[in-house]
């Protein structure tokens, strides 16, 4: 079989190269025949996202009959033999074609629900992430879970899932095979293997700070930074963190200093941090199999800690490379009553040592982070990568409202001192002030009547409120108005309240010159420039005290979601993060 290339592509007629990419969107020739206009492509994702904006410029109706083209999983077509060529592969490569009795009948039964709900058949790429087949559990898990969905939701997952179906499709046609992207998808998949008591028997992931699990993943990523990847140097460090070295070709040249954290919340995902662990990895793995060294060195750190789950300090990995692990945090217990101390010394560690973390500014060109982007923008926009230009600064309070707890049949409601009708109140105010400014968030994600009772009007109200933007000043304008807002509302329904201000991080703008490196690091991949503000902390905002940094996002699938089981990123994403991540390199190379 003769494999396609971009140059016979790009020379086409009109005609021929929809001939030429046909079966790579179901039935849909008309697709191909709108990107033929947006030749020539450079690069595959340049075609793939020409393939895309083709689909996302057509009609809702042109869309739907995308979406109805495609035949139901293990639905008549297959019965009868009537899938596509494409189809019979990908159905064969998930097992679907060999169902057992009760799953046929399970899958059969959920296409009619779906169809029913929506009026389109359920697509999904069962190819998976990593272009493997996805096993027939977690597909009939899938399709059970998406029935919940909202139909403008499901109508866009299907689309979306249509797209990851014709990228493994081209993929195939081009005889591409994303071999970096395949070692760190991997690398993840294996570094989930440890996760905590409790845990493991459920199938989750949890690595909490200096845990048993926590400790064997820094082993682990040590042991490949040594055996697989070439570092000069790699050592554990005085607070976990993995620090990997490997030097330019003067090892006394400045270092470009890199990295992500590789603890998790509970039941976590198996992507969150440790991305910007991996992808630098392979990338310097592929510079000692080149044999090839830069005029400046990279470290990579693997981060001990971020999450704040085993203890309530934050950042501590990363802390203690800009001098600001607070030693009253090794007083701190968990909830076994162990010290961090404690578990410092326990893991063989050296509290003594960790003053000695503090790096010098002056010995490193910059930080730089590629992180998945947790959060639903760039999946929405079919796009696998973000420059950030902004990590947001936010501000925590924890508050409680008193008013007067009184029987709720008897209280008139013009008598109530309702104080769960005035938090209400509040979270609506601040749900729209959050949204009267681009990129400011607001949130109320704790809400809690103490000792409540369906018969009792509420006495009191505990509550939380979390306020982000990309500029301290208007965050800072938010928080003000949302206080006095919940002044007024107290005053005027003769409530008492406090409130505490309990976390304050500032924002931190990633350096100008550094983004526009990531900038181009995606336009040489052939991709648009999509710039975006992070709204979560991450390690960049730390080492944002003492040098430049600049992030890079990936897209999450499943509507990006992130610190959950589902938190998921493909194959062909990774390998354009760590082709983008060379860029960066070679741009550096050239630079100093």
């Amino acid at each position: 079989m003769t494999m396609l290339t971009l140059e016979t592509l790009n020379a086409a007629d009109e005609a021929h190269f929809t001939a030429l990419l046909d079966g790579v969107y179901e039935h849909s020739p008309w697709i191909a025949g709108r990107a033929w206009a947006r030749r020539p492509f450079a690069t595959l994702a340049q075609l793939k996202r020409g393939l895309v904006e083709a689909v996302r410029d057509a009609s809702r109706d042109e869309q739907l009959g995308l979406i109805r083209a495609h035949p139901e999983l293990a639905g008549k077509a297959m019965v009868s033999k009537s899938l596509t060529a494409e189809s019979t592969n990908e159905q064969n490569k998930a097992g679907l074609t060999n169902c057992t009795p009760e799953e046929f009948a399970t899958i059969q039964k959920l296409n009619a629900d779906y169809n029913a709900k929506f009026g389109f058949p359920f697509i999904l790429a069962v190819r998976g992430p990593r272009g493997l087949g996805l096993q027939k559990a977690e597909i009939i898990a899938t399709f059970a879970r998406r029935l919940g969905n909202g139909p403008d939701f499901e109508f866009a997952e299907a689309l979306r899932n249509i797209h990851r179906i014709a990228e493994i499709r081209l993929d195939d046609k081009f005889d591409q095979h994303p071999a970096l992207g395949n070692d760190v998808w991997d690398w993840h998949e294996q570094l989930a293997a440890h996760t905590e008591p409790g845990y493991a028997e459920r199938g989750e992931l949890c690595v909490t700070y200096l845990t048993d699990a926590h400790r064997a993943t820094a082993l682990h990523l040590a042991q490949w930074m040594r055996e697989e990847c070439g570092f000069d140097d790699v050592t554990i460090d005085a607070v976990g963190n993995v620090v990997g070295i490997y030097h330019g070709a003067d090892p006394a040249a400045k270092r470009l200093l890199t990295g992500s954290h590789y603890d998790t919340v509970r039941n976590g995902g198996k992507y969150d941090g440790r991305l910007g662990i991996l992808v630098p990895m392979a990338c310097v793995r592929e510079l000692h199999r080149q044999g090839k060294r830069l005029a400046y060195g990279i470290e990579v750190v693997g981060f001990a800690e971020e999450e704040g789950q085993r203890y309530k300090a934050v950042f501590l990995g990363s802390g203690a490379l800009t001098g600001s692990f607070d030693a009253n945090w090794l007083d701190q217990k968990d909830a076994d009553g162990i010290t961090m101390r404690a578990a410092i010394e326990h893991a063989g560690l050296k509290v003594d040592d960790i003053a000695a973390l503090k790096r010098d500014p002056a010995r490193y060109l910059g930080f730089v982070e590629t992180h998945i982007e947790q959060g639903p923008v760039l999946n929405d926009l079919d796009l696998p990568l973000g420059v950030v230009t902004s990590i947001n600064g936010s501000v925590r309070f924890v508050g409680e409202i008193v008013g007067v707890a009184s029987h709720a049949g008897t209280t008139p409601m013009t008598m109530r001192r309702d104080a769960a009708a005035a938090a209400a109140e509040l979270v609506l105010f601040a749900e729209k002030r959050g949204g009267a400014v681009a990129d400011l968030v607001a949130t109320v994600g704790m809400l809690e009547v103490p000792n409540g009772s369906i018969n009792v009007v509420p006495g009191r109200c505990r509550f939380s409120l979390d306020v982000r933007a990309t500029t301290n000043e208007v965050r800072d304008a938010a928080a003000a108005d949302i206080q006095a807002e919940l002044a007024a509302i107290c005053e005027r329904r003769g409530l008492q309240y406090t409130l505490e201000e309990t976390m304050r991080a500032a924002a931190a703008p990633c350096a100008a010159d550094w983004r526009q490196r990531w900038e181009r690091a995606v336009e040489t991949l052939g991709l648009p420039v999509f710039r975006m503000p992070s709204g979560a902390g991450h390690d960049a905002m730390k080492l944002h005290d003492i040098m430049p940094q600049a992030m890079l996002f990936l897209r999450g699938l499943n509507a990006g979601i992130s610190h959950n089981p589902l938190e998921s990123i493909t194959n062909d994403d990774a390998e354009l993060c760590v082709q983008a991540y060379q860029a960066l390199l070679d741009q550096l190379a050239s630079d100093f």
